[in-house]
């Protein structure tokens, strides 16, 4: 009787448990539902499509194979910060700033021109992911910071050295967008404080800009990178058009949208905010797209539920994108994604991407295809 009882217990909490986990959900391959490539079909409406990349990507064999077939566009999801490209060693031994890429973004910088892969530059100036010491005089952090005409050589440096040394590695001519600044604004609409505006103030935004505009090659667009950009559109038109040299020409040519979303968000509402950036007449480009299920501190399960709600919600954006671009109504150019399987994306938790963690694809895979039939409807 006690055995029976104890089997009925497991039998009820095995249905409970099966229905409130993840679910695994098998769509048919890729190739199965259609001859097109994720690139192909951006390509129909004048884009580029990317995804964000690193070493793990590159030396595993599936995901590099991955890559190569359905993108033609790549991000360094960090190899390019400014913590990877200033030396910190040389600089303090020379006593100025020092870019030097590491073996990482040297050896991604190689497969992408092997592989004829556009590369999206990302970043030059960010109050993340940067080395204390370029505040502080002799680039020692136990020193004072340096003073605003110092930093602003400094900064300069920085700019000019990244382009200087691309050019002498042999890869400039692969980036054709590159991010000068990443992240200044608030949602209030007031500027980010941090080392930058301490050190400069906060026009450090129009010197960036300047000296972008100074040392890239006109091939490479000059972006503003943000997130949030849906609470932030009003704030970027006003800031954008301060971005101006002496004769009124632009220092800017486009804002990134990073679009890191997720299910619970409006699409109209993003849409509407994608419109309010269009008026600007600058390009816009998605620069770090991901859509998490469920919503900030409350991720949901992969369920099949949510997993089609998460295909429809992109399919309606990219629809959104598309019908935009078509029309001449928004000037964009490329979509890029914050990497491609849920098992390496940096949100893991919320299974944020195109594939699922062993490479399968997702409904989302068809939702940016806009195959609808296989989109979750």
């Amino acid at each position: 009787m006690k055995k029976k009882l104890l089997l009925s217990i497991f039998l009820i909490m095995t249905v409970i448990l099966s229905g409130c986990g993840t679910e695994k959900v098998v769509l048919p391959s890729q190739k199965e539902v259609t001859d097109k490539t994720i690139k192909d079909v951006f390509a129909e409406h004048g884009m580029k499509v990317g995804t964000c990349v690193s070493s793990a990507v590159k030396n595993d064999e599936k995901m590099q194979a991955l890559v190569l077939e359905q993108f033609n566009s790549i991000t360094m999801e960090n190899a390019m910060k400014p913590d990877y490209t200033l030396n910190h060693d040389k600089s303090m031994a020379e006593g100025k700033i020092v870019v030097e890429f590491n073996s990482e973004a040297l050896s991604l910088l190689g497969w992408a021109k092997n592989n004829n892969l556009a590369v999206r530059g990302h970043t030059l100036i960010w109050y993340s992911q940067t080395p204390e010491c370029i505040f502080h005089e002799g680039f020692d952090t136990n020193n004072a910071f340096v003073g605003r005409e110092e930093m602003l050589t400094r900064m300069e440096s920085m700019i000019r050295g990244m382009f200087e040394e691309l050019e002498n590695q042999g890869y400039l001519s692969l980036f054709y967008a590159f991010d000068v600044i990443n992240e200044a604004w608030m949602e209030d609409g007031t500027i980010r404080k941090n080392h930058w505006t301490e050190t400069i103030g906060d026009d450090y935004l129009k010197y960036a800009f300047y000296y972008a505009d100074k040392y890239a090659p006109e091939t490479i667009d000059l972006y503003y990178n943000d997130y949030n950009e849906q609470y932030k559109a009003d704030t970027l038109s006003t800031f954008v058009n301060t971005l101006k040299d002496e004769n009124g020409r632009y220092l800017i040519d486009g804002i990134g949208l990073q679009a890191h979303l997720f299910t619970s968000d409006d699409v109209a509402g993003y849409l509407a905010a994608v419109d309010i950036l269009a008026e600007t007449g600058l390009k816009l480009e998605i620069t770090e797209l991901d859509i998490g299920l469920g919503k900030y501190q409350n991720p949901q399960p992969a369920t099949d539920t949510h997993l089609k709600e998460q295909g429809r919600f992109c399919y309606e954006l990219i629809k959104g994108l598309f019908e935009r671009a078509d029309s001449g109504k928004i000037n964009m150019d490329a979509v890029t994604f914050w990497g491609f399987s849920d098992g390496i994306s940096w949100r893991r938790e919320y299974s944020p991407q195109l594939y699922d963690s062993e490479l399968n694809p997702k409904y989302f895979l068809y939702g940016a295809m806009q195959i609808r039939e296989h989109s979750g409807y």
